[in-house]
């Protein structure tokens, strides 16, 4: 069975800590989605992609 999710951790300054926090409260969103949206934004910004496991064709 394939995860939905992997799990990732990292270390950061306190100070960035409380500002992903807080940005994150601003948008109604939890840490995790935060950071998430933050990644996809920027990579879609830039057309970064990762090839779907399900598809071939992208």
């Amino acid at each position: 069975m394939e995860r939905k999710t992997d799990t990732l951790n990292l270390r950061v300054a306190p100070e960035l800590k409380e500002l992903i926090r807080l940005a994150a409260r601003r948008e109604h969103r939890t840490i995790g989605n935060f950071i998430e949206v933050l990644v996809r934004d920027h990579c879609g910004e830039r057309g970064i992609t990762v090839q779907d496991k399900n598809s071939k064709s992208r």
